[in-house]
């Protein structure tokens, strides 16, 4: 029953969301940051330089720490081959299916919509094959990913290291959530883009942690 309580927990995540979606609240808290000249922030130096731009540089860096700890073992030495294979495995498995999903979706962003200054019309994420007039492939969140996909490092440590686990799991989140702002105020993104990805990522590393031959041994986050 233990077993089950994380994924009862992703699936209570996931009907909030959907209360979300269905909500309206996207277009109205966007239509609350930019106007009929866009968004203020779209290209200011701190949301696109220092947390866009400088955030995928810091995601590149901790997917090369991960990689070196894969590979040398002497870096978190108590952590098992397993654990290590295991968190660089989902982290990247994470890291790849984000941007598949926006490969296939019809959703275009806030700043191409009509009453931003583009051309798009809003329709939401779950209307399937409908086109919207805009670029598409808007949905979810990809900078979101660049910390939410890197959640598994909380389950992959929490049996060797449990206060670094803590401490990674509460950074990655709160990393995750200043990129979603910061690109939602820029007109990239609506909010559920950013709770979508952060829940897609942890739904797969639940999924990886607690089922299947590559499930984590007791004492995984």
């Amino acid at each position: 029953m233990q077993n089950l309580l994380p994924f009862r927990w992703a699936a209570l995540a996931l009907v909030l969301l959907l209360a979300w979606d269905a909500s309206g609240l996207d277009l109205w808290i966007v239509r609350h940051i930019g106007d009929a000249s866009g968004f203020a922030l779209k290209e200011s130096w701190f949301t696109e330089g220092l947390l866009h731009k400088g955030g995928q540089r810091l995601a590149m860096v901790v997917m090369a720490c991960i990689v070196a700890v894969n590979l040398w073992p002497r870096f978190l030495p108590l952590l098992t081959r397993r654990e290590r294979v295991w968190w660089l495995a989902v982290t990247a498995f994470c890291l790849a299916l984000i941007p598949i999903i926006k490969s296939f979706t019809l959703t275009s962003c806030p700043w191409d919509l009509a009453e931003f200054g583009g051309r798009a019309r809003y329709v939401s994420h779950w209307a399937f094959g409908v086109v919207d007039g805009g670029g598409g492939r808007c949905f979810p969140s990809g900078h979101a990913s660049a910390a939410f996909s890197y959640l598994a490092g909380g389950w992959a440590l929490a049996r060797a290291y449990p206060r670094a686990a803590h401490a990674w799991l509460v950074t990655t989140v709160a990393l995750g959530v200043v990129f979603g702002v910061s690109q939602m105020v820029r007109g990239a993104h609506y909010p559920s883009h950013t709770m979508w990805t952060g829940w897609i990522c942890w739904a797969v590393t639940v999924a990886a942690a607690h089922a299947g031959p590559w499930r984590l041994s007791r004492g995984a986050a």
